[in-house]
């Protein structure tokens, strides 16, 4: 795939030639060919302008013509294959006003934010580097290419950029770079949620969050996003756990806010503002409802055996977050036992959650209404009474019965548990108007 992938950017760059014109490729795919890391996708830079590159090859989409940028598709395959350029003033910090092309590949990769992607490939595989990127990687460096307040204060998302590759590609910010990043840091403001979140994203989802985390928090940059985040505490969070450890990106973000005593609903409202999905969302809120219950749960029953308390706990946790929630927090407790101290459990209980968390999982024979052996029409007849609310009240406690054990699964039992229930529904209304 790989081998297919970069003989299809050095067809498109053979084709450029042949019809007269430059092309290289730029960007990160030669960064990470040095560095001897996947690349993903092979950027390609001409002296072509987009109406040529379109008459140039069969297949084009031209998804940033505006700004000179063709997609060109060879054997299923896209290559974006942008015209040299050069920019003018940038507009609220983000994109330029104006777009020029021009001839010199020089110029093109000046433009360029830090030195590492300012490199370029020709048709020979030569290596073309007029900004010293090759040397600041192998230094371990990351550099802005030119005068760094210019470069962050054309795109001030650059400073989030530059964060994330320290981060991922291990490097140190040099001086003058993160002298600028810090002092500029308040031109956050004028970024998008939307990518500020994908940017963030991509650092706890990376092989080194932890990095990032101690950036993010010694920058201060998130104290200047659009709207206020919990995340610019992240300072306050003393020598976290290894988040690497942790087995998907959402649970990183639930552990992030429950180290920062986070709420569920604090949490929903804060990945709402950075735009997350619905989907992602309610996983990570549920992982952080789950945690919270528990450690309250724990909290509330000090003079009970601790094996007695912590499974029913758990299990109904389960009962209102579901399973996968547990799974992440049992995750989340495997690498840190920290998340459930500072919610009320102790010492003894967290660990205790740690150790038998999946066996108690395993034990229960329901965690839903979907998996009793009783529905809600048959529950109707067997009580005699109209539907209403009293038909999910009485599904949900037996729900809570079975998973504790407390009655069987079997229709004959469940009926019978939901008759008693309704009784003492009954007597407790009756008491109620007396």
């Amino acid at each position: 795939m790989k081998e297919a992938l970069e003989k299809g950017a050095y067809e498109v760059i053979e084709t450029l030639h042949k019809n007269g014109f430059e092309g290289y490729l730029v960007g990160g795919c030669v960064r990470d060919q040095l560095l001897n890391r996947p690349v993903k996708d092979y950027d390609i830079a001409t002296s072509a302008r987009p109406e040529q590159v379109e008459r140039m090859f069969a297949r084009t989409i031209p998804t940033g013509i505006q700004h000179g940028t063709v997609t060109v598709v060879i054997q299923g395959q896209p290559y974006e294959v942008t015209t040299f350029r050069k920019e003018d003033a940038y507009e609220n910090y983000r994109r330029p006003a104006e777009v020029e092309y021009i001839d010199s590949l020089y110029e093109d990769l000046r433009r360029r934010d830090f030195t590492m992607n300012a490199m370029a490939l020709d048709r020979e595989r030569k290596l073309i580097d007029p900004f010293h990127g090759e040397s600041d990687m192998k230094q371990g460096i990351l550099r802005c290419v030119g005068n760094p307040d210019e470069r962050l204060q054309e795109d001030a998302l650059r400073m989030l950029r530059c964060i994330r590759f320290a981060s991922e590609y291990a490097l140190e910010v040099e001086a003058a770079t993160w002298d600028a990043l810090c002092r500029l840091a308040p031109l956050l403001q004028h970024i998008a949620m939307e990518r500020v979140r994908m940017e963030l994203e991509r650092m706890l989802s990376g092989s080194s969050p932890n990095r990032a985390i101690d950036l993010l928090a010694a920058s201060g940059i998130l104290r200047y996003s659009k709207i206020p985040l919990l995340l610019a505490s992240l300072g306050s969070l003393k020598e976290p756990a290894d988040l690497s450890k942790l087995k998907g990106p959402l649970r990183r973000w639930a552990y992030v806010y429950l180290r920062l005593g986070a709420s569920a609903d604090q949490t929903e409202e804060e990945l709402r503002s950075l735009t997350f999905s619905k989907q992602q969302i309610d996983e990570v809120r549920h992982i952080v409802g789950a945690a919270v219950y528990v450690g309250e749960g724990l909290s509330q029953h000090p003079s009970e055996p601790i094996e007695k308390v912590a499974a029913m706990v758990w299990k109904l946790a389960a009962i209102r977050h579901g399973k996968p929630a547990m799974e992440a927090l049992h995750d989340i407790l495997s690498m840190n036992l920290q998340v459930l101290l500072a919610l009320g459990g102790s010492d003894e209980s967290a660990a205790y959650c740690m150790r038998s968390g999946m066996q108690w999982l395993e034990e229960m024979p329901v965690d839903k209404v979907a998996s009793l052996q009783l529905n809600g029409g048959e529950l109707i007849a067997a009580i005699g009474q109209p539907a209403g609310p009293w038909v999910a009240q009485t599904l949900q406690h037996l729900v809570k019965q079975a998973a504790l054990g407390q009655v069987a699964n079997d229709k004959s039992a469940l009926l019978d548990e939901a008759a008693q229930y309704a009784a003492n529904n009954k007597e407790s209304d009756n008491r109620g108007h007396t």
